[in-house]
């Protein structure tokens, strides 16, 4: 299997790797210091040699800090994960939730003299003007956790295969002259995020779980021409696919070639190491958004014909495994039970090249842990009368798909029932807006959240986010989200997936991926552009939970409409069992 059930840190050993690292301080002379999730490339996802802060606090969010002083610990989580936390962390580390209480605050109140040590590999250019701003003593110093984490995995060496453009539906050498055109007075840009290295050449690779992406730097220099820095055994055939306007260099010679660099150098400061700063030290930096992210995020024709199909497939594979699953739940079933059974449901595809995260199979309470990861120490048992929720995609060469449907075991209560509706509300509220060119995500996340409001409840994360093009399942710039500043531009494919979460009862969350598209004027209408989101997802969402009453007239429609449309689309796909579950799901309400 692609997913594996075994605790992969605990939070016994916690105190004794604090202990070790507060050693590690007093010998560096750093008062204190600082250990993100991310890694050198500042991913979401990080390889085994990366993760940091699980093996030093037991925490396997995919975001969030600690910081180590010598008498205080803590661990910072945003509300994803504040559930989670308590079960994972030991009492030596304090709980702050992140970002309402900022890391510079907390810093700056338990720490009001002396240096704070980090890895400069480790914080970017942002965090780091963010912290020194607010007064917090930062000192560059090697990886302390590094120092003392004896059993480290070795970094990843996976193999890179190209993208052939019958899938990304632009040559890599097209790409990099267009960007090369943008650079303005930067003579060369700076890439260190691999799924942006990935974008622009046209590769893809194995170093990190469930994301298809090698991790490695690049330099896009304006006479449109790149310098890779890679691992040799990496590459392989993938030097012929990269041609001459790629020249590829070690890793080791990264900071070298920096220093070499030569006129105007952009940066993004979002993302840039400051270990890669430090290196340009003497050179003119241009500060600018990575410029892969943007093109990156507005998928071409090819690449949206491919989503689609990917969508489609994996929607064979959900519609089977929600067959099996009303069928046999709750009988002896458990959540690890309903992860392998779907994973058997994706690989019959036979197009499956990996899941895009581990699938949250979260039953009962454990549905409230918005990332849940079951495993075989937390695996329950489905029981009649709850809820369980089922957040799970997988990774096509065509595309990559991120889906949520929580579904009733039996007859559940009233709460679950009318919040569950709730929820669906915002979900359609998204899935029928109309808004004009120039809206952001904290623009419409609202529309989300209203039916919510009126019962006074909300939820803890985002609505939705940026998802890739067999790449990452998390991808930026845009999302639906209080935070989200970036405005929409058709190409854009995005998770809409509102939810509400009891805590110690039950979790719930629907969601679709849908994409950013042009919406056809109106009779009258005076705004000058607006658009509309097409839905990509096409799975029956469980009307049993579904109270009639609460939905509108036009709410009502559109998940008639959309079950009419999911039936007609998927119907073709699975056999005659699954046929026959799938019209009765699909009924009108």
């Amino acid at each position: 299997m692609f997913q594996t059930f075994t605790e992969s840190a605990s939070p016994d050993t916690g105190p004794a790797r604090l202990a070790a690292l507060r050693k590690a301080m007093q010998d560096a002379g750093v008062d204190g210091f600082l250990v993100p999730r991310a890694d050198a490339w500042q991913g979401e996802y990080v390889a085994p040699a990366d993760e940091r802060l699980s093996w030093l606090t037991g925490f396997t969010g995919s975001a969030g800090w600690a910081v180590a002083l010598a008498d205080r610990a803590a661990v910072f989580v945003d509300g994803r994960y504040r559930v989670q936390v308590k079960r994972q962390v030991a009492e030596v580390f304090e709980k702050v939730d992140w970002p309402e209480t900022s890391l510079a605050d907390w810093i700056k109140a338990a720490l009001p003299e002396g240096q704070t040590g980090f890895d400069p590999w480790l914080l970017t250019v942002e965090q780091k003007r963010g912290l020194e701003e607010k007064g917090v003593a930062l000192r560059p110093v090697a990886n302390l956790v590094d120092a003392v984490w004896e059993d480290r995995p070795a970094p990843p060496l996976g193999k890179v295969f190209a993208q052939p453009v019958a899938l990304s539906g632009e040559a890599h050498e097209a790409k990099i002259a267009r960007l090369a055109k943008g650079l303005g007075k930067a003579r060369a840009a700076v890439i260190t995020l691999p799924d942006s290295i990935a974008w622009l050449l046209n590769i893809r690779g194995s170093d990190i779980p469930k994301n298809p992406v090698p991790q490695g730097f690049a330099v896009l220099h304006a006479d449109a021409t790149v310098t890779l820095f890679m691992a040799e055994e990496k590459l392989g055939d993938v030097r012929d696919h990269l041609g001459v306007s790629v020249t590829i260099q070690p890793v080791a010679a990264f900071e070298d070639a920096l220093r070499a660099l030569q006129g105007p150098v952009q940066i993004d400061p979002a993302s840039c190491p400051v270990a890669v700063n430090d290196a340009l030290e003497g050179r003119e930096i241009v500060e600018g958004d990575d410029p892969c992210v943007l093109p990156k995020a507005m998928k071409n024709a090819t690449e949206l014909e491919g989503t689609r199909a990917a969508h489609l497939r994996d929607a064979a594979a959900m519609v089977r495994f929600l067959c099996w699953l009303d069928r046999e739940a709750p009988g002896n079933l458990t959540e690890i039970t309903v992860v392998k059974r779907l994973e058997e449901e994706r690989r019959a595809t036979n197009a499956l090249r990996d899941i895009s995260f581990d699938t949250i199979s979260g039953s009962g309470p454990n549905g409230a842990i918005v990332h849940y990861r079951v495993t075989e120490a937390t695996d329950r048992p489905l029981q009649d009368g709850e809820l369980l929720l089922v957040d799970s995609g997988g990774q096509y060469v065509d595309g990559t798909t991120d889906i949520t449907r929580t579904i009733a075991i039996g007859a559940v209560g009233e709460e679950e029932r009318q919040n569950f509706t709730r929820v669906l509300k915002g979900m359609i509220a998204i899935s029928m807006l109309r808004f004009p060119k120039g809206m952001t995500g904290q623009d419409i996340d609202p529309f989300a959240r209203h039916a919510l409001w009126q019962a006074g409840l909300d939820y803890g994360h985002g609505t939705g986010h940026g998802v890739g093009s067999y790449l990452c399942v998390h991808e930026g710039p845009a999302r639906i989200s209080r935070a989200g500043k970036v405005a929409f531009q058709p190409g854009m494919i995005l998770s809409n997936e509102p939810g509400f979460y009891r805590e110690g009862a039950y979790g719930i969350r629907i969601e679709n991926l849908v994409v950013v598209e042009a919406a056809a004027a109106l009779p009258g209408q005076t705004i000058p552009q607006q658009y509309r989101f097409e839905t990509l997802t096409w799975v029956p969402i469980d009307r049993r939970l579904i109270v009639p009453e609460m939905l509108t007239s036009a709410e009502r429609d559109w998940i008639n409409a959309y079950h009419a449309e999911v039936r007609t689309r998927v119907a073709p796909l699975v056999d005659d069992v699954a046929g026959a579950w799938l019209a009765e799901a699909c009924a009108a309400i």
